[in-house]
């Protein structure tokens, strides 16, 4: 998300799978190439804070010089084949210019009131590259994305259908080209996605000792019911419009925009079911590339930038605050800020990536580099996994990362650093594998909001959070989690996969991937656990116990155990099998979660955003699924006075009984 990194692949640039044998792709064969630029803001790791805003500004001006570009890179694919020289001389040598006077003023800001920052004069100049330099990314899915379920030779065949795809000016209305994928021309592509079940079990958990905090705290802040949408980054670009260049999701603080004060992140109100918890969560959002113009279609971050799409809403999200494996956690400073993933990880590597891809059922398998294909009845899940280790002292940093870190291999705090309770955010999408044959004619692909130049790539996934709890709900969290609790809105409810089996009791995952007959319903959950995951990477780290169970959840008979501790109807998890901790966010559909009766859930608003409402209901989750004789679940629970309304029928038939013997027995005596 830093400033000034850059890589253009033009809407030209053909996948190398394509048919360049065909007439429609011989246009796509344009070497019109990629622009490569140096990440200044990444070089930048001591900013005085009278200059912050100054070098703020200046790093979003480097992004938006490289937004236009890709526009002029885009615009001018005919005359690049014409002359290749074209490229150098109109849109390289100008670029390097631009980029040069802004470094400078950079330079200059930070001179004022500290000390010039050295080896930026060698980041303004940016390199073409000709599209094979790149071809190997875009090619090197084949063979996994082959091993999808109907996908075979969908790699041969991505020609003709990013060709198909590419005609997204059909379907947008403004021109969208051919060849690079998705609607609006700069991807995704079809070597970008990956069959769940090809990927082998990849999830590993370090030992916990002693002095691990084993709790688990939830916060229940919705879905984004509310809408709440924009272009902007607080974090890294205060101050600036479309600091982004691409649309965030938002739930928790519904005030955060470009120019939001800390006074009004603290002054906002928030979805959050607690009202203490005006944090803010956002993160890019998914669209389907199925030519719907939404809101943004016409303005920069949205359409113009190439992100364009239909806007997917979250079917879940869960967020919850988790220990460390190696000791106790500390508070995190009030307005900490936190951004996980790296938003330009296409150019810069994969060093700051950090999110991972899965399949409800399957989240011991993760991907960070490919979108996965599910099988019918499986839901899309994207999974962050925030720092957790922090450096004692500042709520930020010049590059936004130097201030918190990763915890090590063995889920310790290096350098001095302390240990903070670690966001674990699961998001959840209810979206169909797309058709890579036709290039997501029939069924749309899928992909999150890029800058225009990062072509989608699902590596560039990233997530942001502000710490605005207040103080006695922080320090209430981090009690819960040292004591090994599990507290918060929703922390009995069932099925959150972001929390892991401890390596000191063994999983009862299936150890092969299910066959296609045995596929999970959506939402499915796992193992009940009161420890923490250890390690940070969510690519390699998700819980080994999400493959879908080998029983049919549709013919078990149901619990009569209390609903608070009962699965959800959706989740496939064998019987013995405990429910796992999670906070559940509210349902699109207005049905209310399952509660477990908690008293902090109910300081919400009442409606179906409040998941403690749920505690009131007599039947558990799933009530209403039939079981396979066609009887429904009983409800459990109920007061005397229901008792007595079930009963007195059979008692008075009791009284009547006994009295008509009676009489009997005297007629009988009297007749002697």
């Amino acid at each position: 998300m830093l400033g000034g990194g850059g890589l253009v692949g033009a809407n030209v640039y053909a996948s190398a799978t394509e048919d360049a044998g065909t007439d429609s792709a011989q246009p796509l064969s344009s070497p019109a190439g990629t622009i490569d630029c140096p990440d200044v803001g990444d070089k930048l790791t001591d900013v005085p804070e009278a200059a912050k805003e100054d070098v703020a500004k200046e790093l979003a001006l480097l992004d938006q010089q490289i937004a236009d570009a890709y526009q002029r890179l885009t615009e001018a694919a005919q005359a690049i084949q014409q002359d290749p020289g074209f490229a150098d001389n109109a849109i390289m040598k100008p670029l390097k210019e631009k980029r040069g006077a802004t470094i400078e003023r950079i330079a200059i800001a930070v001179d004022r009131t500290g000390d010039r920052p050295e080896g930026l004069d060698g980041l303004a100049d940016c390199t073409l590259r000709a599209p094979e330099a790149d071809s190997g990314d875009q090619a090197n899915g084949g063979d996994q994305a082959n091993g999808a379920d109907g996908q075979d030779g969908a790699q041969d065949n991505g020609g003709d259908g990013q060709n198909d795809a590419g005609e997204g000016g059909e379907q947008q209305g403004d021109g969208a080209q051919n060849g690079n994928g998705g609607q609006a021309g700069n991807g995704p592509v079809a070597a970008d996605y990956q069959d769940i079940k090809s990927v082998q079990p990849n999830v590993q958990n370090p030992a916990l000792s002693s002095d691990a905090s084993r709790g688990t705290f939830a916060t229940s802040c919705g879905v984004n019911e509310n809408g709440l949408f924009n272009s902007d980054n607080v974090i890294v670009a205060p101050g600036v419009s479309n600091g982004a260049h691409h649309f965030h999701d938002y739930i928790g603080n519904q005030s955060n925009d470009a120019f939001a004060s800390d006074e009004d992140l603290a002054n906002a109100e928030t979805s959050c079911v607690n009202q203490d918890d005006k944090s803010t969560y956002y993160w890019p959002v998914i669209r389907l590339q199925n030519g719907s113009q939404e809101q943004d279609a016409n303005s920069p971050g949205g359409g113009i930038e190439g992100n364009a799409g239909e806007i997917v809403t979250p079917k879940e999200v869960t967020l919850n605050f988790v220990g460390s494996p190696r000791s106790k956690v500390t508070e995190m400073p009030r307005l900490l800020r936190i951004i996980t993933g790296d938003a330009k990880a296409f150019i810069n590597g994969t060093a700051n990536a950090n999110a991972s891809w899965s399949c409800t059922g399957f989240e011991d398998r993760q991907l960070k580099d490919k979108y996965p294909l599910c099988p019918q009845g499986s839901d899309v899940v994207r999974t962050f996994k925030f720092q957790s280790c922090w450096d004692g002292t500042n709520i930020d940093s010049a590059n936004h990362r130097t201030h918190v870190a990763f915890a090590a291999a063995d889920g310790s705090c290096a350098n001095g650093f302390k240990a903070i309770p670690q966001l674990v955010q699961r998001i959840v999408y209810d979206v169909n594998a797309p058709s890579l044959q036709d290039g997501g004619k029939t069924t749309p692909l899928f992909a999150v909001d890029s800058f225009p130049e990062q072509l989608h790539k699902p590596v560039t996934d990233h997530g942001d959070f502000i710490n605005v709890f207040s103080e006695d709900l922080m320090s209430e969290m981090v009690d819960c989690i040292n004591a090994g609790r599990k507290c918060g809105a929703g922390a009995d409810e069932g099925g959150d996969p972001g929390q892991e089996e401890p390596t000191e009791e063994p999983t009862q995952a299936p150890t092969t991937p299910p066959a296609d007959d045995d596929k999970p319903e959506p939402g499915n959950g796992g193992n009940e656990q009161t420890d923490p995951p250890a390690t940070e990477d969510p690519a390699t780290e998700e819980p080994a116990t999400e493959d879908p169970a080998t029983e049919d959840p549709a013919t078990e008979a149901p619990s009569n155990d209390d609903p608070g501790d009962e699965a959800p109807a959706d989740d496939p998890a064998n019987d013995d099998k405990p429910t796992l901790s999670s906070t559940v966010a509210p349902k699109s559909d207005g049905t209310p979660s399952a509660a477990a009766g908690d008293d902090q859930a109910q300081g919400g608003s009442g409606d179906d955003e409040n998941a403690g409402g749920a505690a009131a209901q007599t039947q558990p989750p799933g009530d209403d699924t039939e079981d396979s004789l066609g009887t429904k679940p009983q409800a459990v629970g109920g007061n005397l006075a229901e008792t007595g309304t079930t009963l007195w029928p059979a008692a008075a038939g009791a009284v009547l009984l006994m009295g008509g013997l009676l009489v009997l027995i005297r007629a009988r005596r009297s007749a002697r």
